[in-house]
């Protein structure tokens, strides 16, 4: 059966239609609070950050009253990047943690995105008791008034999350010699990143700091890849560090402002981490994982898989077969030794690591060769139009071309009214035919 609210990667769409609005946010806090709150733990806490925008002033405290009227004490921590919501979901032992934010979409839209005690994002199975209870009648999960939640505001949770971040690198671990770019999207890093780098010694220029509420991911962050390869050349950087609206992507530039995308990030950190001998079982990808990285991982003798498009699933696979390692093209990336969901602030780190005796960004990169990839997003009224026989027609035909030369991929997306036609070969004419194919079906 699928799922009424949740798709890939929490609940997401556009503010004030739909499930995003201050009615639905509540009945999302109250049946997410009573869940977790049956879950037999003595404390019944539940900790919320947010991005940076605008509707989160409307939708917090709708979320919140909806907590604290299961039962729930609630601890607020501002803007913080996903990651550091997961990280001290864990440390403080809490029931759960919800992060308020639409990632990587532009500032009109918003949503949710749950974490277990575990620091884990939930799996189906429990997203799908939550619809339930949110479908239930409210006055059944309402606590009564003696058992209400508390609701307090904590001021150092970004302090505390890059702590965290420190301690997982040795404590000699300095950038005093690098120039770093960064660009924050204007998103939930825009403290935390700056502060992380400059306490390590590094002289950092940034960019994308100065949100609004309006100008998450506006021309700036890892969607907009051309600003932070024109900022490290102005800044003549070691390297570019760009971030999405919620900290969870990461995509870099080298010293010439080259761009380095997750699938060519993934590739280097596993060679790295395999001649280091800290590689466990192999590396997980998705079904938009480039298939140049494919090949490079079975040229090395590393073994690859790939799960469906989400680093909720990627991290499921990746517990399957007791990997410590996996990731989206997107720079939504798991370093499985330190964390439990994709962090942009952390892989950098690991990145800036491997380069702290002096190498340059461009030599330790593009391990491999991408095959040519295409990726359009076809927005749609209805994204069922899927499953009609036109397109299943035109899939099966584009599948039939371009067998043996490279791979096709439709699939519908999980946060937007889009179907995403993915399209993989060297063969340039055949790359724009199948995609064509596909996209007139679509009409």
């Amino acid at each position: 059966m699928s799922k009424k609210y949740f798709g890939t990667d929490g609940i997401r769409g556009r503010v004030n239609q739909g499930n995003i609005n201050g009615q639905m946010f509540f009945k999302f806090g109250l049946a997410a609070g009573t869940y977790f709150k049956n879950q037999k733990k003595s404390k019944q806490v539940a900790i919320i950050a947010k991005d940076t925008r605008i509707s989160g002033y409307s939708l917090e405290p709708a979320l919140v009253s909806g907590l604290a009227s299961s039962g729930m004490h609630v601890f607020l921590l501002g803007p913080l990047p996903t990651n550091g919501l997961a990280m001290l979901t864990k440390k403080m032992r809490a029931n759960m943690g919800i992060m308020i934010t639409a990632s990587h979409n532009p500032y009109y839209d918003n949503g949710l995105k749950l974490f277990g005690p575990d620091g884990l994002k939930l799996s189906d199975q429990i997203e799908k008791r939550i619809e339930k209870l949110i479908d239930s009648k409210i006055i059944e999960n309402l606590a009564i008034p003696k058992k209400l939640g508390r609701v307090k505001r904590l001021e150092d949770a970004n302090e505390n999350y890059v702590n965290i971040l420190k301690k997982n690198f040795p404590r000699n671990f300095n950038l005093n010699k690098m120039k770093i770019a960064i660009d924050c999207a204007n998103g939930a890093g825009y403290k935390s990143a700056p502060n992380l780098l400059r306490s390590l010694g590094a002289r950092v220029h940034v960019t994308g700091i100065t949100p609004n509420g309006f100008n998450i991911n506006s021309k700036c962050g890892s969607t907009f890849p051309k600003k932070i390869q024109s900022f490290v050349r102005k800044n003549k950087a070691h390297i570019g560090i760009s971030l999405d609206g919620d900290a969870d992507r990461v995509i870099l530039a080298d010293e010439k402002g080259n761009i380095v995308d997750g699938d060519q990030i993934i590739g280097m950190l596993a060679t790295r981490w395999k001649r280091k001998k800290i590689l466990k079982g192999g590396v997980v990808g998705t079904h938009m994982s480039n298939y140049g990285l494919q090949k490079y991982f079975k040229n090395i003798k590393i073994k690859f898989l790939r799960a469906n498009v989400g680093d909720r699933y990627v991290k499921e696979k990746m517990q399957k077969n007791k990997f410590n390692l996996g990731g989206e093209q997107s720079g939504h990336i798991i370093l499985g030794k330190f964390a439990t969901t994709g962090d942009g602030l952390l892989v950098a780190l690991e990145v800036l690591f491997a380069m702290r005796k002096g190498k340059k960004a461009s030599e330790i990169f593009n391990v491999f060769k991408p095959t040519k990839q295409l990726l359009e997003n076809v927005a749609v009224k209805d994204k069922s139009i899927i499953n009609t026989s036109k397109c299943k027609k035109a899939i099966k035909k584009a599948s039939k071309l371009i067998k043996k030369q490279g791979r096709i991929l439709v699939r519908k997306s999980g946060t937007e009214p889009k179907i995403r036609i993915m399209v993989e070969t060297d063969n340039n004419t055949l790359l724009l035919k199948c995609i064509n194919i596909v996209k007139r079906s679509l009409n």
